[in-house]
């Protein structure tokens, strides 16, 4: 069966369906699920999931775009979670977004953030699920501070020789549907030379759906296509890619 890494049920679009949605995922060969929070908010919610659906699991964490002034009480919060809540997994989702955030002192308190969620996971003993959105050199040196702390890069989109360091490091990479896409050749290069029991797949349901159903709501229903196009770049069956990955994000999230 398939583990869809990252998923966000707690999004909106998933409001007029998502028992009906969630309750058809193990026919659908979707085997386990691990739902990563962005807050206080979603992070309760993927708590909530993963008390009512066996193969969800959660992560709880504070996304560089959801920082607010009042972070330092929401990380408390998100700590009382992962220690009291047997099903979190991971903190997560973590990072640094460069994306929207141009301006140096906004960057500055991300990366103050990213470093206080690196230090719980640390405290925790737990993995990190990593957010890296043109951010890669501070997320890098950051990430090197911590050489206790391991985790997944999530929709990873470096380079093949940042690729390799976070492999030295003892991380996973995580792909989501941009690999199914014409243009995704930095991430095919990057499938092609990592080894196969350091990669997982994932939705980022509702985004990112992939090819052939690109610009419909995305969801675990379609994290099968990208074990079928890294089975491709790696020359295996789809069969061997949904196991391997299986075996990955359960040792990665400790779920027996």
């Amino acid at each position: 069966m398939l583990f869809d890494t990252h998923a966000h049920y707690d999004d909106a679009r998933f409001d007029e369906d998502r028992d009906a949605l969630l309750s058809s995922m193990p026919a659908h060969n979707v085997g386990l699920i691990l739902n990563p929070g962005c807050d206080v908010e979603t992070s309760r919610k993927a708590v909530s999931y993963a008390q009512k659906y066996p193969f969800i699991y959660a992560a709880v964490g504070i996304h560089p775009e959801n920082i607010d002034e009042n972070w330092n009480n929401d990380l408390a919060v998100i700590k009382e979670m992962a220690q009291r809540e047997t099903k979190v997994r991971a903190i997560g989702e973590i990072g640094l977004d460069y994306y929207w955030e141009k301006e140096e002192r906004a960057r500055s308190r991300q990366q103050v953030v990213f470093r206080r969620q690196m230090e719980l996971a640390r405290e925790l003993h737990l993995p990190v699920i990593v957010h890296d959105r043109e951010a890669h050199g501070d997320c890098m040196e950051i990430t090197r501070q911590f050489p206790e702390v391991r985790g997944v890069y999530h929709c990873y989109a470096g380079s093949v020789e940042m690729a390799r360091e976070l492999l030295r490091l003892g991380y996973y990479l995580s792909f989501t549907g941009v690999i199914t896409f014409k243009n995704a050749r930095k991430a095919i290069e990057v499938i092609r030379e990592a080894p196969l029991d350091r990669l997982m797949i994932e939705t980022d349901a509702p985004y990112m759906a992939p090819e052939p159903y690109r610009g419909r709501r995305n969801s675990s229903l379609y994290v099968h296509r990208m074990a079928e196009t890294i089975a491709a770049v790696k020359g295996v069956d789809a069969a061997e890619v949904e196991r391997v990955t299986m075996e990955n994000g359960k040792r990665l999230f400790a779920i027996s």
